[in-house]
C-alpha cells in the first residue's frame, strides 16, 4: 500500500548522528526541528532518559544496543567472548524494551556463520520473550571483514531463515546496500522482512567507514531507494543514521558532522531528507515487483 502523496514519511535520526550530545539534548533537539521519532543508542542512557524520552512525544525507531554484535568487532568495544556477548545483548533489550522500539539492531559480528546463528537464536528468544523484533544488518562490501558475514538483503534472508524466529527481520541501511548487486530488485523480495530503515549518503571518494554524508550530499540513488521502499509498503520511520568521525574513531575530519550542535544537525538532517522525499521515483526496472518473493 503506498503512502498518500500528501502524507509525509515519518523521518527521526539515530542518535549516533549527533554523538557529542546528551540524550535530553537530543531529544529537544530533534522535537524541536519537527523529528518524528528518535533511534535510541543504549550508550546515551541514564536514569532520566525514559522520563524524557516519554515527555517528548517522539517515537521509537530502531534501537542500537551497546553491544551490537554476536562476534568480537575490532572497532568498537566490548566483551571478547561470543557467550558474553550473547548475554549482554540479552540484557540491552531488557533495557530498550521500556522505548518500545521498532526494531533493536543486532550484527552478526566477523567470525563462523554457525556460532552466529546459535547466537542470534538466543537473543531471538529474548526478543520474543519481551515482544521485540532484531535486526540483523548486512554491511557494505568495503570493509565487511571488519563487521559482518552478511552483505546483502538477500544474505540477511538467509540468515534469518536459518535462525528461524519471527521475531528477526532485516536492518535496510542506505549507506550498507546502496551499491549492492540488484538492490532495487531485492527490496521487494525481501520487503516482508525489512524490521528498520536507516538513511545516509555515500561520500566519493570516502575516507572511511565513519565519513557518511546527509541525504542527497553523495553518490547514493536516494530517490530510486526511497520510491522503490514506498512503492512495497514501508510505513517505519525512515531514521538518519550518520557517523562523521571528528577524532573518536581515529580521523578528524575537518567538515565532520559530529561537530555542529544537536539542534542545527537535526534541522539540516530534516531537511536534507525531505528534498530527497520529494525527488523520489520508482525506476522503470523495479516497477510492478511488489509483492514478489
Amino acid at each position: 500500500m503506498s503512502r498518500d502523496a500528501q502524507q509525509q514519511p515519518r523521518f527521526s535520526i539515530s542518535q549516533v548522528s549527533t554523538l557529542a550530545a546528551s540524550f535530553g539534548d537530543d531529544v529537544r533537539a530533534y522535537a524541536d526541528a519537527g523529528v518524528d521519532g528518535i533511534g535510541i543508542w543504549e550508550l546515551k542512557l541514564d536514569d532520566g532518559s525514559l522520563e524524557e524520552f516519554r515527555a517528548s512525544g517522539l517515537g521509537s525507531a530502531t534501537a542500537v544496543p551497546a553491544v551490537p554484535s554476536v562476534h568480537p568487532l575490532s572497532l568498537l568495544p566490548g566483551p571478547d567472548t561470543v557467550r558474553e556477548r550473547v548475554d549482554a545483548l540479552r540484557r540491552s533489550l531488557e533495557v530498550l524494551a521500556a522505548y518500545e522500539p521498532a526494531a533493536v539492531v543486532c550484527f552478526t559480528g566477523p567470525g563462523d556463520r554457525e556460532t552466529a546463528v546459535r547466537g542470534v537464536r538466543e537473543v531471538a528468544r529474548e526478543a520474543e520473550r519481551l515482544g521485540l523484533r532484531l535486526a540483523v544488518e548486512p554491511f557494505q562490501l568495503e570493509g565487511i571483514e571488519s563487521w559482518s558475514i552478511l552483505n546483502t538483503l538477500g544474505d540477511a534472508a538467509e540468515f534469518v531463515e536459518e535462525v528461524g524466529s519471527d521475531a528477526v527481520g532485516i536492518q535496510f541501511d542506505v549507506w550498507h546496500l546502496w551499491n549492492t548487486q540488484g538492490v532495487l530488485d531485492e527490496i521487494p523480495r525481501y520487503a516482508h522482512l525489512i524490521a528498520g530503515v536507516h538513511v545516509n549518503d555515500r561520500r566519493e571518494p570516502t575516507r572511511g567507514w565513519a565519513d557518511r554524508v546527509l541525504p542527497g550530499d553523495g553518490v547514493a540513488d536516494l530517490p530510486a531507494l526511497l520510491g522503490v521502499l514506498e512503492d512495497v509498503g514501508w510505513e517505519g520511520f525512515y531514521d538518519l543514521e550518520i557517523f562523521s568521525d571528528n577524532g573518536a574513531f581515529g580521523n578528524a575530519y575537518p567538515d565532520s558532522l559530529w561537530d555542529l550542535d544537536a539542534a542545527e544537525f537535526a534541522r539540516r538532517g530534516r531537511q536534507a531528507f525531505i528534498n530527497c522525499w520529494s525527488k523520489r521515483r520508482v525506476p522503470a526496472e523495479a516497477a510492478g515487483r511488489r509483492g514478489e518473493t
